[in-house]
């Protein structure tokens, strides 16, 4: 788009979307706030119940909301849509002065969500260059414009695309990759107008890798790929091929009525009742969408019971985390909100008690939580090992921005102490991604942090600075350096996990960045690009680790932003979901799951189970919601923007005929969720040998919610030699032989037997 005007009535610079130029010398007026509501399939119609601290939290939502500089927050490009609009309808403007006007018009309206509009304003601004040409030959639009101008205008088109079809008629196979009959647009002109535009741009650049890409998804998205693709710009079929066999899961959100249209959010998939049955809480980030609870029915279909729950007034959070901060055995929620927004990202977390009876009170306040900056990453664990459950917040921080992360210390009478500064943990830059992990196997957990443009930390837990008061903070050392694990310059989304079964917690760290907008095709086409890639670090048991992204075959995702781990197969090694895309239109780019062949390398099985969604993919969890015995993968989808919203997608595992076992651990004199537990289930291999399947609970990702209880596929065993469960804070060890597979069980700490699954298992 064209540069910024010297006219003082220009507010936005195309070059940086959202910084508004020339502010303070505007005298203008805010608009009325508008809010926005996510609608919800089934959403419950008794009466509303909300606790007085739920009121409270509402109210301090809408007054942050209100407060943001709409020039600047991006949550109100409505506001600036009125903006232009009236410069538009009352000032006479020459033609580069319009075109400014116009197409930052036309850029407003996509984050809105008016797509329709927006191609009319860019086109507008195509039509006036062309008749201010024919009136006054050389009166040209320079070449570099005309170029943004087209790239503009071929996303407007494929989001109007998307709008018509993948979200106004969604189905079962929308925007899955590459696209399918059941995906082929019926409404075309979206698609129509991107060819049109890409085709354009590509005979002007032949080596413009992001439109190339991106036409053969339009061609797709017409049904005519790959007959129609023009040669010199077909991206072969075999680039997508699967590197192993999967049966596909079937998208059932929409059946299951769990497509809620949402923007980038957070999901947790938990008991929350205690009826045996995982539920599914949501959250979409943008200030005043209301986040929803699903409870589970039993019969593959779920029910918004988000009234009765009390979440009404709950709203916004970029990310969810689980927890039992008080040890009463009901699941409790963290959410986390005003990532990525800086100065307008203002906001408070909220902590969501579960009374036990199927409702929720915010707490936050009487919890000495009540704490307001941008972060959607946090992370529980029990670092001093008393029985209780601690917290670690990571803000964003920034110049002419600082934010510290906070560490607080469990009170074990349901509030907490900040720690942070008295144990090292202050300033740790822009943090995208946190988890607790005991990396050196010493029964303490360890904390790794992920970084935006900075480096990564890995802090060794130390113990108290002071062994006779351990008010006087927590020594973490940080031994980034030493072990190895500082390779990147900016991550995301991370954790622990032993993706090859060795028994010592390895670290998995997501890349995000984009040197050029142009790596999205690139790398699509299998060229080379500059973008951050993931990393896997694998633990070498002398407080080192190795990069192994490479021999392990993960060194191919880019901008992963939601991500996390499960079995698919049930064959007792982990696999990894990662959900793809940034806050810009144009990356279209599918989401990638990647199966753990026995430890030594990751399979791209994405295009074999059907996972490869197009749209933003945010929030993971895997998770046997459908009580099969086999992980499902639930996805909390959307953009940025608010005009990027999408539906949340659930893929339905169809199993195999590999066994399992499910363990809900519950600690009594460990913390009650059982954080920190590690779990060893010893199975025989048909050649007799003995073979041991590593878990920890709590262990999960930065930027996904797995629930508690623990699933564990043994292949193709049917039989259990020995679970072994060691306590974090207690250092009991509890052992059964000769266990039976396909089942659940409670383990409460200390009793050294089995129990079968019943509802409420809270150890009371």
């Amino acid at each position: 788009m064209s540069k910024c005007s010297k006219g003082v009535f220009i507010l936005v610079c195309a070059v940086v979307p959202l910084h508004l130029a020339n502010a303070q010398e505007m005298k203008m007026t805010a608009p009325v706030i508008g809010t926005v509501s996510v609608p919800a399939k089934g959403a419950d119609t008794d009466p509303i119940y909300q606790s007085a601290g739920t009121k409270h939290m509402a109210e301090l939502l809408r007054a942050a909301f209100a407060g943001t500089d709409w020039k600047l927050d991006p949550n109100k490009p409505g506001e600036r849509v009125r903006y232009y609009t009236e410069i538009l309808a009352t000032k006479s403007l020459g033609l580069h002065d319009d075109t400014v006007v116009r197409e930052q018009l036309a850029r407003e309206m996509l984050y809105q969500g008016d797509n329709e509009n927006a191609v009319r304003q860019l086109d507008e601004v195509r039509r006036r260059w062309q008749k201010a040409n024919e009136t006054m030959p050389g009166e040209a639009m320079p070449k570099d414009q005309l170029k943004e101008l087209g790239q503009w205008l071929a996303i407007a088109y494929l989001r109007l695309g998307e709008q018509e079809n993948c979200i106004n008629m969604h189905g079962q196979s929308s925007c899955l990759f590459p696209l399918r009959a059941g995906a082929v647009h019926q409404m075309p002109r979206g698609a129509q107008g991107a060819v049109r535009e890409l085709t354009a741009l590509l005979a002007a650049d032949p080596k413009d890798a992001q439109s190339q890409w991106l036409l053969n998804v339009a061609y797709m998205q017409l049904g005519r790929y790959p007959a129609d693709v023009p040669p010199q710009w077909l991206i072969p079929e075999k680039l997508f091929a699967s590197e192993a066999k999967l049966p596909e899961f079937p998208e059932v959100a929409a059946s299951e009525s769990l497509d809620i249209l949402g923007r980038a959010g957070g999901a947790v998939v938990e008991d929350f009742d205690g009826d045996g049955l995982l539920d599914v809480m949501v959250t979409s980030s943008g200030p005043m969408d209301q986040m929803h609870l699903f409870h589970n029915n039993g019969d593959g279909t779920f029910r918004d019971v988000t009234r009765t729950a009390g979440l009404i007034g709950e709203t916004g959070g970029l990310n969810l985390v689980v927890t039992d901060y008080n040890n009463d055995g009901h699941p409790d929620v963290l959410v986390l909100r005003g990532g990525w927004w800086g100065k307008q990202g203002n906001y408070p977390i909220s902590l969501l008690r579960n009374n036990g009876n199927g409702t929720f009170d915010d707490v936050t306040e009487q919890a000495d939580l009540l704490v307001y900056g941008p972060t959607q990453t946090a992370a529980w664990a029990d670092f001093d090992g008393d029985g209780w459950l601690d917290l670690f917040v990571g803000y964003e921080s920034k110049d002419g921005d600082r934010h510290r992360s906070l560490l607080f210390h469990n009170n074990h009478d349901g509030t907490f102490t900040e720690m942070g500064a008295a144990s090292g943990l202050g300033d740790l830059g822009f943090v995208k991604g946190v988890a607790w992990g005991d990396y050196n196997n010493d029964g303490r957990p360890d904390l790794y942090i992920s970084v935006m443009n900075g480096k990564n930390h890995l802090f060794r837990n130390d113990g108290p600075r002071d062994a006779k008061d351990g008010k006087q903070g927590w020594k973490f050392t940080d031994v980034t350096d030493a072990a190895g694990v500082a390779l990147q310059n900016n991550s995301f989304a991370t954790w622990f996990f032993d993706y090859d079964n060795d028994g010592w917690p390895d670290i998995f760290v997501a890349g995000y960045s984009l040197e050029a907008s142009t790596d999205v095709g690139a790398f699509e086409m299998g060229l080379p690009v500059r973008a951050e890639k993931p990393k896997l670090y694998r633990n070498m048991h002398d407080g080192t680790f190795r990069d192994v992204t490479a021999e392990t075959h993960l060194d191919r995702a880019i901008l992963t932003m939601g991500a996390n781990f499960g079995d698919l197969d049930n064959d007792g090694w982990l696999d990894i979901y990662l959900g793809t895309g940034d806050s810009t239109y144009q990356a279209l780019l599918p989401n990638r799951m990647f199966r753990n062949d026995a430890g030594h390398e990751f399979q791209d099985v994405t295009t074999a189970g059907n996972f490869g969604h197009l749209q933003k993919g945010h929030s993971i969890a895997f998770a046997d919601l459908h009580r099969s015995g086999f992980e499902d993968v639930f996805e909390e989808m959307g953009g940025a923007q608010p005009g990027d919203a999408f539906q949340s997608a659930l893929y339905r595992n169809p199993g195999n005929t590999n066994h399992w076992i499910t363990l809900k651990l519950v600690g009594t004199k460990s913390n009650r969720a059982a954080f920190g537990a590690k779990v060893d289930v010893a199975v025989k291999n048909p050649n007799g040998a003995t073979r041991h399947i590593y878990r920890t609970v709590g262990f999960g990702s930065s930027f996904g919610g797995n629930p508690l209880e623990q699933h564990i596929g043994i292949g193709t065993a049917n039989r259990i030699s020995e679970v072994t469960v060691q306590w974090p804070a207690s250092g009991i060890v509890d052992r059964v032989a000769n266990v039976a597979s396909d089942r659940q069980y409670t383990l409460l700490e200390g009793e050294g037997k089995l129990l079968p699954f019943a509802k409420q298992d809270s150890g009371e």
